[in-house]
């Protein structure tokens, strides 16, 4: 299959979407991306790009790689809007520019969409011009989210955006969701007929001891000689970063219990604020890192740490963090709500309690803390199994091929 993957966010930036690009490639698919320049999550333009002009690059030697100019995120609500914006000004603008027409037509235009949606706009028209299917991977949901995170709060520009949506969903002809529990927010919009589930998946990549690390010696000493707790990932306001804060003032009493918190974002400087005024010596900022090294956090976690802000929107996403942290092996302390607690309790994973409850939260990685070595191996092997049979990125690489193939066939049918 030739596909063209429309996505704002792409490596050097940290996204899944960067190994299912990989795994499509090394199944045999042709796959040309169209994206932006790298600047998330800190907001800088990473070393060795610039935010104007376009670029062609290789990634992993075989991966066509457009980049349109892109005004970084910087900091700040009007940033992060101008970065949304120049993204579609410039895709609209350069992207079917350089769009190849030659050779083999290209069977789908497949856009990765966390937020902000409007990211799919240059994709319709890279349609029209190849001609070929629009599906869409949702990630989040719009413009509940814009409403959730207090991004948006005026009424009339979130029904303006619900306008949007509908408008863009209209032109796509697939809707994947990340989430079952998507399906009914996303049929206000769109068509039921349109609708596929498809999970997000996890390349799993085991880190041995003795593998070459950035991480400095020092702190994979220190978590090798302690009970540590790793949250990973965006540090921003979704996370409910406050709950983490007020757990780790509730286990200052278990001097061996540590949180280990790896990632940049917009809530970074407040956790350092927070840790210096509340003397939290138990909770350790480590910064950003490649996802290359998490499996050198996690080996070495006695268990991994997910929250959410309680929303309505967010109890029906699941963190992308998740299939990551199942695949680990290790147990999993969750404090969400909805889609991601069902699946760490039906994966059996590790111990669930509801968003923003950092008492229960706090009690939860106590509990932990007390079992035997055996007892949480169980509950690691539990999610480690659950994971290969419902996340594996090769599995689920091949899944979304044959989506594709069959929602392609069936587009022709109703041609005919």
């Amino acid at each position: 299959m030739k596909i063209i993957l429309v996505t704002q966010y792409f490596w050097p930036e940290t996204f899944i979407i960067n190994d299912l690009a990989k795994t499509l490639v090394a199944q045999g698919h042709e796959v040309q991306v169209f994206t932006g320049k790298p600047n998330y999550p800190e907001g800088k333009v990473f070393p060795g790009y610039t935010s104007h002009g376009c670029d062609r690059e290789l990634y992993a030697k075989k991966i066509p790689v457009f980049r349109a100019p892109l005004r970084p995120r910087g900091r700040g609500a009007i940033g992060l809007t101008l970065n949304y914006l120049s993204f579609v000004f410039n895709g609209i603008r350069f992207f079917p520019k350089a769009l190849q027409t030659g050779g083999k037509p290209y069977d789908v235009i497949f856009v990765f969409a966390p937020s902000p949606i409007l990211s799919m706009l240059p994709a319709v028209l890279l349609k029209w011009k190849a001609k070929a299917h629009l599906a869409v991977w949702v990630q989040d949901l719009w413009p509940e989210s814009l409403r959730a995170t207090g991004f948006v709060r005026s009424r009339f520009l979130l029904f303006c955006v619900g306008v949007l949506v509908r408008a863009l969903y209209a032109f796509s002809d697939t809707l994947l969701i990340q989430s079952r529990a998507f399906k009914t927010s996303v049929m206000r919009y769109a068509s039921e007929s349109k609708i596929v589930y498809y999970p997000n998946c996890y390349a799993q990549n085991v880190a041995e001891k003795t593998m070459q690390t950035e991480i400095p010696a020092e702190l994979l000493a220190f978590m090798e000689q302690n009970f540590c707790l790793v949250f990973a990932g965006n540090l921003g306001t979704a996370q409910s970063l406050e709950t983490l804060v007020a757990a780790a003032t509730r286990l200052k009493h278990l001097p061996r219990c540590k949180l280990i918190i790896v990632g940049a974002g917009s809530m970074y400087a407040w956790l350092v604020a927070q840790k210096d005024a509340l003397g939290l010596d138990n909770m350790y900022l480590v910064g950003r890192f490649p996802s290359s090294e998490m499996p050198h956090f996690f080996s070495r976690a006695a268990g991994l740490l997910v929250t959410l802000r309680k929303s309505n929107v967010f109890s029906l996403t699941v963190p992308s963090k998740l299939q990551a942290y199942l695949a680990a092996g290790r147990p999993i302390i969750a404090a969400l709500d909805g889609e991601g607690a069902r699946i760490v309790q039906e994966a059996r994973a590790g111990f669930c309690c509801a968003a923003e409850d950092s008492a229960e939260l706090a009690r939860a990685i106590e509990r932990l803390f007390h079992m035997s070595a055996a007892e949480r191996i169980q509950l690691g092997d539990s999610g480690q199994r659950y994971f290969a049979a419902n996340f594996e990125m090769n599995a689920q690489g091949r899944r979304l091929i044959e989506i594709l193939e069959e929602r392609i066939a069936q587009d022709r049918e109703v041609k005919r």
